[in-house]
């Protein structure tokens, strides 16, 4: 997570700008992979499969899964980097970069310190709390999705 982000940080303006694609468009783009995400949460049956059988099947041959198919992309994914893009592109200074770096390393040791007490969690919830607080993340990434589309098209009507 630290790795990807930090890369698009520092290397996304050369990239976004070698791709003539627009901050609006990183914004919109990322917007709507959160609602994607945020809407197969509301309604689990209707999503269908997340991954290929190939990509589950090799996440559980290897020692270490962090960086899979699985992981990758809900820690570091679209939203992240479109984020992590949007913010860089409005940085002039050294320390604005080294700011936006530092909360990215806070976000992923708060991640880290989630995911290791999360099976107690579980525990605890049972199946109908996490049925619901998964109910609840959804519609909260849901509008996440939808305010990244609404500040994609703001500037481009305005």
């Amino acid at each position: 997570m630290i790795f990807i982000l930090g890369a698009f940080l520092f290397g996304g303006t050369y990239i976004i700008n070698f791709y003539g694609i627009s901050i609006e468009g990183i914004r919109i783009a990322g917007g709507l992979m959160i609602m994607t995400w945020g809407f197969s949460l509301l309604n689990p049956k209707e999503s269908g499969r997340k991954i290929s059988e190939e990509d589950e099947q090799e996440a559980t041959q290897k020692l270490d899964i962090s960086f899979s198919p699985l992981a990758m992309p809900l820690l570091s994914g679209p939203g992240s980097i479109a984020a992590v893009l949007g913010l860089s592109s409005q940085s002039t200074e050294f320390t604005q970069y080294v700011s936006i770096f530092a909360a990215i390393l806070l976000v992923a040791f708060c991640s880290y310190g989630v995911l290791r007490v999360a099976p107690k969690i579980v525990k605890y919830l049972g199946k109908t709390g996490m049925t619901a607080l998964t109910r609840m993340m959804g519609f909260i990434a849901l509008c996440i999705g939808v305010q990244f589309i609404i500040n994609g098209i703001t500037p481009l009507l305005n």
